[in-house]
């Protein structure tokens, strides 16, 4: 089996008076595997660091952002044909700074269900853990 690679992925969420709103999407640069899908952000832990230092570094260098606080949130492996990796999901609330598409890319802040395609494979299980997480909370919110 071959060895996983992790990587940090920040999931941007707005806070909204009802709880969690839009999400934020951004695209695959060119010149990348998978150019042109939708994800998540965030990259590959470098030796020796965290998950939290790791998706500091990628969100800045990647949008020009400094994150707040990070709050880990799931984990799943995912089989590309080109690597196996394990992404440590992690939900943000709170960031500084001016977005800026630093590799390229596009952004897109999102509901669901997205309006944004094709979105990358390893992003399909959060659009799902979403789905349930806010079904389950429309089901109990009392207003």
């Amino acid at each position: 089996m071959r060895t996983p690679v992790d990587v940090a992925v920040g999931v941007l969420v707005e806070r909204t008076p009802a709880g969690e709103g839009r999400f934020l999407l951004t695209s695959r640069p060119d010149g990348k595997v998978y150019a042109g899908y939708w994800e998540f952000p965030g990259g590959k832990l470098e030796a020796g660091e965290s998950v939290e230092e790791a998706l500091r570094r990628e969100l800045h260098e990647e949008l020009g952002i400094t994150i707040g606080a990070v709050h880990p949130w799931k984990v799943e492996l995912v089989d590309y044909p080109h690597a196996l990796v394990r992404l440590h999901f992690c939900k943000v609330y709170d960031w500084v700074g001016e977005f800026e598409m630093r590799e390229g890319q596009s952004m897109a802040w999102q509901d669901l269900p997205v309006q944004v395609h094709p979105v990358l494979p390893g992003t399909v299980p959060v659009l799902q853990w979403f789905a349930a997480e806010r079904r389950f909370d429309g089901a109990t919110h009392r207003g």
